[in-house]
Protein backbone atom coordinates (compact mmCIF):
# COMPACT_ATOMS: atom_id res chain seq x y z
CA UNK A 1 0.00 0.00 0.00
CA UNK A 2 1.35 3.68 -1.13
CA UNK A 3 2.26 5.32 2.57
CA UNK A 4 2.01 8.70 1.07
CA UNK A 5 -0.66 10.34 -1.68
CA UNK A 6 -1.61 13.32 -2.93
CA UNK A 7 -5.72 14.24 -3.14
CA UNK A 8 -6.71 17.25 -4.75
CA UNK A 9 -9.89 18.93 -3.72
CA UNK A 10 -11.62 20.38 -6.92
CA UNK A 11 -13.48 23.02 -4.99
CA UNK A 12 -15.95 24.44 -8.03
CA UNK A 13 -19.23 26.44 -8.65
CA UNK A 14 -20.95 23.47 -11.21
CA UNK A 15 -24.45 24.69 -12.56
CA UNK A 16 -27.48 22.22 -14.12
CA UNK A 17 -25.40 21.83 -17.58
CA UNK A 18 -24.13 18.45 -17.15
CA UNK A 19 -22.15 18.93 -20.37
CA UNK A 20 -20.75 22.06 -19.20
CA UNK A 21 -19.77 20.86 -15.60
CA UNK A 22 -18.03 17.62 -17.36
CA UNK A 23 -16.06 19.90 -19.45
CA UNK A 24 -15.00 21.60 -16.38
CA UNK A 25 -13.92 18.32 -14.71
CA UNK A 26 -11.86 18.14 -17.28
CA UNK A 27 -9.84 21.07 -18.02
CA UNK A 28 -9.90 20.55 -13.58
CA UNK A 29 -8.21 17.26 -14.14
CA UNK A 30 -5.45 18.33 -17.17
CA UNK A 31 -4.95 21.10 -14.59
CA UNK A 32 -4.63 19.38 -11.90
CA UNK A 33 -2.12 16.51 -13.52
CA UNK A 34 0.05 19.37 -14.29
CA UNK A 35 0.47 21.23 -10.87
CA UNK A 36 0.18 18.31 -8.96
CA UNK A 37 0.21 14.86 -10.04
CA UNK A 38 -2.69 13.57 -7.97
CA UNK A 39 -3.46 9.92 -6.89
CA UNK A 40 -7.08 10.90 -6.59
CA UNK A 41 -9.19 13.79 -7.53
CA UNK A 42 -12.42 14.84 -5.50
CA UNK A 43 -15.19 17.05 -6.96
CA UNK A 44 -17.89 18.24 -4.85
CA UNK A 45 -21.70 16.84 -4.01
CA UNK A 46 -24.43 17.10 -6.76
CA UNK A 47 -21.02 18.26 -9.30
CA UNK A 48 -22.72 16.59 -12.27
CA UNK A 49 -25.92 19.35 -11.74
CA UNK A 50 -26.42 22.30 -9.01
CA UNK A 51 -29.29 24.28 -8.70
CA UNK A 52 -29.75 26.94 -6.36
CA UNK A 53 -32.54 26.74 -4.02
CA UNK A 54 -36.02 27.60 -5.03
CA UNK A 55 -35.38 25.94 -8.95
CA UNK A 56 -38.75 23.70 -9.31
CA UNK A 57 -38.50 20.45 -8.70
CA UNK A 58 -39.23 19.55 -12.69
CA UNK A 59 -36.18 21.44 -13.45
CA UNK A 60 -33.93 19.54 -10.72
CA UNK A 61 -35.17 16.19 -11.88
CA UNK A 62 -34.64 16.86 -15.47
CA UNK A 63 -31.14 16.17 -15.69
CA UNK A 64 -30.81 13.31 -13.17
CA UNK A 65 -29.04 10.14 -15.19
CA UNK A 66 -27.77 6.39 -14.82
CA UNK A 67 -24.97 5.11 -13.36
CA UNK A 68 -24.06 4.16 -16.92
CA UNK A 69 -25.55 7.71 -18.31
CA UNK A 70 -22.79 10.19 -20.30
CA UNK A 71 -21.86 11.98 -17.43
CA UNK A 72 -20.38 9.02 -15.46
CA UNK A 73 -19.07 7.18 -18.45
CA UNK A 74 -17.44 10.97 -19.17
CA UNK A 75 -15.69 11.02 -15.84
CA UNK A 76 -14.55 7.11 -16.07
CA UNK A 77 -12.98 8.34 -19.54
CA UNK A 78 -11.35 11.36 -17.64
CA UNK A 79 -9.82 9.08 -14.55
CA UNK A 80 -8.13 6.46 -17.44
CA UNK A 81 -7.12 9.47 -19.70
CA UNK A 82 -5.08 10.83 -16.23
CA UNK A 83 -4.51 7.45 -14.25
CA UNK A 84 -6.28 9.03 -11.24
CA UNK A 85 -9.01 8.07 -9.20
CA UNK A 86 -12.36 10.43 -8.64
CA UNK A 87 -14.71 10.76 -7.12
CA UNK A 88 -18.33 13.23 -7.68
CA UNK A 89 -21.29 13.32 -6.88
CA UNK A 90 -24.47 13.40 -9.22
CA UNK A 91 -28.29 13.20 -9.46
CA UNK A 92 -28.37 9.62 -10.09
CA UNK A 93 -32.10 8.67 -11.60
CA UNK A 94 -34.60 6.81 -9.50
CA UNK A 95 -35.43 3.22 -10.73
CA UNK A 96 -39.18 3.48 -9.29
CA UNK A 97 -41.20 5.36 -12.33
CA UNK A 98 -43.61 5.85 -9.38
CA UNK A 99 -41.01 7.98 -7.49
CA UNK A 100 -40.49 11.66 -8.31
CA UNK A 101 -37.12 11.72 -7.49
CA UNK A 102 -33.95 11.19 -8.08
CA UNK A 103 -30.65 10.29 -5.68
CA UNK A 104 -28.23 12.05 -4.47
CA UNK A 105 -25.42 9.96 -5.31
CA UNK A 106 -21.32 9.80 -5.16
CA UNK A 107 -19.67 8.02 -7.31
CA UNK A 108 -16.06 6.49 -6.55
CA UNK A 109 -13.99 5.44 -9.93
CA UNK A 110 -10.30 4.10 -9.95
CA UNK A 111 -7.80 5.19 -12.19
CA UNK A 112 -8.42 2.05 -14.89
CA UNK A 113 -11.74 4.34 -14.94
CA UNK A 114 -13.63 1.46 -13.35
CA UNK A 115 -16.66 2.33 -11.52
CA UNK A 116 -15.39 0.70 -7.94
CA UNK A 117 -18.56 1.78 -6.06
CA UNK A 118 -21.20 4.50 -5.47
CA UNK A 119 -23.13 5.69 -2.25
CA UNK A 120 -26.58 7.63 -2.29
CA UNK A 121 -27.15 10.05 0.11
CA UNK A 122 -28.82 8.68 3.73
CA UNK A 123 -29.46 11.42 5.82
CA UNK A 124 -31.14 14.34 3.63
CA UNK A 125 -31.13 17.99 4.17
CA UNK A 126 -34.55 18.63 5.95
CA UNK A 127 -32.97 21.53 8.21
CA UNK A 128 -32.49 25.62 7.91
CA UNK A 129 -35.78 25.86 6.14
CA UNK A 130 -34.18 23.50 2.82
CA UNK A 131 -35.98 20.15 2.46
CA UNK A 132 -33.58 17.88 0.10
CA UNK A 133 -36.30 15.44 0.66
CA UNK A 134 -38.82 16.79 -1.93
CA UNK A 135 -36.30 16.02 -4.62
CA UNK A 136 -34.54 13.59 -3.18
CA UNK A 137 -34.83 9.92 -2.86
CA UNK A 138 -32.77 8.70 0.20
CA UNK A 139 -30.71 5.58 -0.24
CA UNK A 140 -30.74 2.60 2.09
CA UNK A 141 -27.30 1.74 3.42
CA UNK A 142 -24.31 3.58 4.83
CA UNK A 143 -21.31 3.57 2.24
CA UNK A 144 -19.13 0.39 3.01
CA UNK A 145 -15.21 1.68 2.75
CA UNK A 146 -13.44 0.54 0.39
CA UNK A 147 -9.34 -0.79 0.13
CA UNK A 148 -7.32 1.48 -2.25
CA UNK A 149 -3.88 1.77 -2.68
CA UNK A 150 -4.13 5.13 -1.04
CA UNK A 151 -5.39 3.37 2.70
CA UNK A 152 -8.65 2.37 3.21
CA UNK A 153 -11.52 4.77 2.11
CA UNK A 154 -14.71 6.29 4.26
CA UNK A 155 -17.44 8.53 2.53
CA UNK A 156 -20.45 10.81 3.47
CA UNK A 157 -22.25 13.75 1.80
CA UNK A 158 -22.47 17.24 3.44
CA UNK A 159 -25.96 17.18 6.15
CA UNK A 160 -24.41 13.68 7.21
CA UNK A 161 -21.46 15.63 9.05
CA UNK A 162 -23.84 16.17 11.41
CA UNK A 163 -24.52 12.76 12.80
CA UNK A 164 -21.35 11.53 14.09
CA UNK A 165 -23.02 7.86 13.72
CA UNK A 166 -22.11 8.00 10.24
CA UNK A 167 -18.24 8.75 10.48
CA UNK A 168 -17.62 6.33 13.39
CA UNK A 169 -19.92 3.84 11.42
CA UNK A 170 -17.23 4.85 8.44
CA UNK A 171 -14.21 4.33 11.35
CA UNK A 172 -15.55 0.73 12.69
CA UNK A 173 -15.15 -0.53 9.11
CA UNK A 174 -11.44 0.51 9.25
CA UNK A 175 -11.46 4.00 7.53
CA UNK A 176 -8.09 6.13 7.30
CA UNK A 177 -9.53 8.59 5.18
CA UNK A 178 -13.07 9.80 4.82
CA UNK A 179 -13.70 12.06 1.79
CA UNK A 180 -17.38 14.35 2.03
CA UNK A 181 -18.19 15.69 -1.22
CA UNK A 182 -20.62 18.50 -0.06
CA UNK A 183 -23.00 21.51 -0.97
CA UNK A 184 -22.88 23.41 2.33
CA UNK A 185 -25.35 26.11 1.69
CA UNK A 186 -24.20 29.59 3.22
CA UNK A 187 -25.90 31.44 5.68
CA UNK A 188 -24.99 32.93 9.41
CA UNK A 189 -22.54 30.85 11.56
CA UNK A 190 -22.44 28.32 8.73
CA UNK A 191 -18.65 28.17 8.15
CA UNK A 192 -17.89 27.82 11.58
CA UNK A 193 -20.25 24.98 11.25
CA UNK A 194 -18.48 23.63 8.61
CA UNK A 195 -15.04 23.51 9.93
CA UNK A 196 -15.84 22.58 13.41
CA UNK A 197 -17.67 19.31 12.80
CA UNK A 198 -15.28 18.22 9.81
CA UNK A 199 -12.40 19.08 12.44
CA UNK A 200 -14.32 16.74 15.49
CA UNK A 201 -15.18 14.16 13.44
CA UNK A 202 -11.48 14.03 12.28
CA UNK A 203 -10.47 14.03 15.67
CA UNK A 204 -12.47 11.52 17.52
CA UNK A 205 -12.63 8.93 14.58
CA UNK A 206 -8.02 9.77 14.23
CA UNK A 207 -9.11 9.62 10.39
CA UNK A 208 -8.21 12.09 7.73
CA UNK A 209 -11.34 13.55 6.65
CA UNK A 210 -11.50 15.56 3.36
CA UNK A 211 -14.39 18.26 2.53
CA UNK A 212 -14.68 19.35 -0.88
CA UNK A 213 -17.74 22.29 -1.17
CA UNK A 214 -19.25 23.47 -3.87
CA UNK A 215 -18.76 27.57 -4.24
CA UNK A 216 -20.31 29.97 -5.75
CA UNK A 217 -23.71 31.87 -5.34
CA UNK A 218 -25.55 29.75 -2.54
CA UNK A 219 -22.35 27.59 -1.37
CA UNK A 220 -19.65 28.95 0.82
CA UNK A 221 -16.48 27.30 -0.67
CA UNK A 222 -13.95 26.73 2.22
CA UNK A 223 -13.40 23.51 1.19
CA UNK A 224 -11.01 21.92 3.69
CA UNK A 225 -8.70 18.83 4.91
CA UNK A 226 -7.79 17.76 8.24
CA UNK A 227 -5.70 15.34 9.52
CA UNK A 228 -6.20 12.67 12.35
CA UNK A 229 -4.83 15.41 15.11
CA UNK A 230 -7.24 17.79 14.11
CA UNK A 231 -4.84 20.44 12.25
CA UNK A 232 -5.69 21.96 8.84
CA UNK A 233 -3.82 20.21 6.19
CA UNK A 234 -5.30 22.38 3.25
CA UNK A 235 -8.08 24.79 2.71
CA UNK A 236 -9.90 27.25 0.12
CA UNK A 237 -10.80 30.50 -0.20
CA UNK A 238 -14.43 31.36 -1.61
CA UNK A 239 -13.85 30.77 -5.41
CA UNK A 240 -12.95 28.06 -7.50
CA UNK A 241 -9.72 26.24 -6.66
CA UNK A 242 -7.74 23.34 -6.85
CA UNK A 243 -6.41 22.30 -3.32
CA UNK A 244 -3.57 19.67 -3.22
CA UNK A 245 -3.87 17.56 0.29
CA UNK A 246 -0.89 15.11 1.00
CA UNK A 247 -2.37 12.52 2.93
CA UNK A 248 0.37 9.96 5.23
CA UNK A 249 -0.82 6.97 6.76
CA UNK A 250 2.14 6.82 8.75
CA UNK A 251 0.37 10.60 10.36
CA UNK A 252 -2.49 7.86 10.85
CA UNK A 253 -0.95 5.26 12.46
CA UNK A 254 1.59 7.76 14.83
CA UNK A 255 -1.62 9.64 15.86
CA UNK A 256 -3.80 6.06 16.73
CA UNK A 257 -0.64 5.33 18.87
CA UNK A 258 -0.93 8.43 20.91
CA UNK A 259 -4.59 9.13 21.03
CA UNK A 260 -5.93 5.57 21.00
CA UNK A 261 -9.59 6.94 21.74
CA UNK A 262 -10.88 4.35 19.60
CA UNK A 263 -9.61 1.81 20.76
CA UNK A 264 -10.58 3.06 24.66
CA UNK A 265 -14.40 3.02 23.77
CA UNK A 266 -16.78 1.22 26.09
CA UNK A 267 -19.78 0.11 24.00
CA UNK A 268 -20.71 -1.99 26.26
CA UNK A 269 -22.10 0.93 28.57
CA UNK A 270 -24.73 2.74 25.97
CA UNK A 271 -26.71 2.21 23.12
CA UNK A 272 -27.56 4.86 20.43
Amino acid sequence: MQRQSTFVLAQMASDGLPERNLEKAQKAAAKAAGLYHPDVIVFPELYMSFFPVGTSREIALSTAQPLDGPFVTGMRKLAKEYGVWVIFGMNEAVEDPADPRSYNTTVVVNAEGELVSHYRKTHLYDAFGYRESDTNKPGGRLFEPIDTPFGRLGLFVCYEVRFPEVARYQRSKGADIIVMPTAWAAGKLKSLHFRTLVTARAIENTVYMLACNQCGAGSTGESVAVDPMGVPAASAGEAEDLVPVYVDLDRVEAVRARLPAYKDRRPELYTI
